[in-house]
Order: C-alpha cells, then sequence, then structure tokens
C-alpha cells in the first residue's frame, strides 16, 4: 500500500490545481488535483507535504492543516492511505512542475474541473468545514463504486 499527502493551498478565494498532463502513466492524468506526493523512506507526513509541496510548485508551505484521512481502493491502482490537508500562503508565485500545470482556479470555478467523483466528496466536506474525517473511496476504473464516511456507507 502506498501512503502519499495531498494538499490544497490556498490564496485569497483561489485554490492552487494541477491539472495532470507531463507524467507517463500517471493514474491521474487527465484530472484536476491538490499538490501532494508518496511519501519517502523515513518520512512523516508533515515532512513528506513540506517536501513535496517545495517541489512541485515551489512554496514554503508555513501553514497547513490535517483536514482527514483517505483509504483509496483500486482495482487498477491498488490500495493507497492518503492524508489531506488544506494550506495557505500569500502569494500566488509559483513554479514550473515536471508532472502537470498549476493553475491558482477561483472557488467558484473548482467544481467545473474533471477531477475524480471521490475528491469531489472531500473537497465538499473541507469547504463545509467538516471536522477531521476518515474516508474511503472504491474504485473500479474511473468509476467510483463505493464510499464510506466515517465508517458509514454514502449513497453514492
Amino acid at each position: 500500500m502506498k501512503i502519499t499527502t495531498l494538499c490544497y493551498i490556498k490564496c485569497g478565494n483561489k485554490t492552487l490545481m494541477m491539472y495532470r498532463n507531463k507524467k507517463k502513466s500517471d493514474e491521474n492524468a487527465g484530472k484536476w488535483v491538490g499538490i501532494g506526493g508518496k511519501l519517502e523512506d523515513g518520512e512523516s507526513p508533515e515532512e513528506c507535504l513540506i517536501r513535496e509541496v517545495r517541489e512541485e510548485c515551489g512554496i514554503e508551505l508555513k501553514k497547513y492543516s490535517l483536514r482527514g484521512l483517505i483509504t483509496f481502493v483500486s482495482d487498477v491502482w491498488g490500495t493507497e492511505f492518503m492524508c489531506l490537508y488544506t494550506g495557505e500562503t500569500n502569494s500566488e508565485d509559483i513554479s514550473e512542475c515536471a508532472e502537470g500545470e498549476l493553475h491558482w482556479i477561483k472557488e467558484k470555478e473548482l467544481e467545473d474541473l474533471p477531477m475524480w467523483e471521490g475528491d469531489r466528496i472531500f473537497f465538499d466536506l473541507m469547504k463545509a468545514e467538516r471536522p477531521f474525517f476518515s474516508l474511503k473511496l472504491t474504485y473500479t476504473g474511473d468509476k467510483l463504486t463505493k464510499a464510506s464516511l466515517d465508517g458509514e456507507n454514502i449513497n453514492l
């Protein structure tokens, strides 16, 4: 099982998103996601978060909050355990990213972006200021087939 971090970084009324279109064999190809990646040996989730944000967009993240734990189960990509964060920055200055195109997206435009069905669930939970949560998302191919929030099934 891989362990990852993901962060949605805000600057004012915009959120930094990455359109995944540069890596070969990318499970997120063609989708918009936050900033993050896999934990390296010996790293804590917070160390991974800070490193990934620095590597992918050049931001030195100082303020962040752990919002939830997400378990992804996929018949194609295996199982992933993800620590979900939100963060803040005061500047929209970002660097080039080798994994995709980075864009600051206005809040009202986020819901129109192509993203994983499950990402929309946790995005809505964060937007609603839901306290810490655990979410399990099960995919068959690209289709979300089952979801549970804090151990309770969600009707899809």
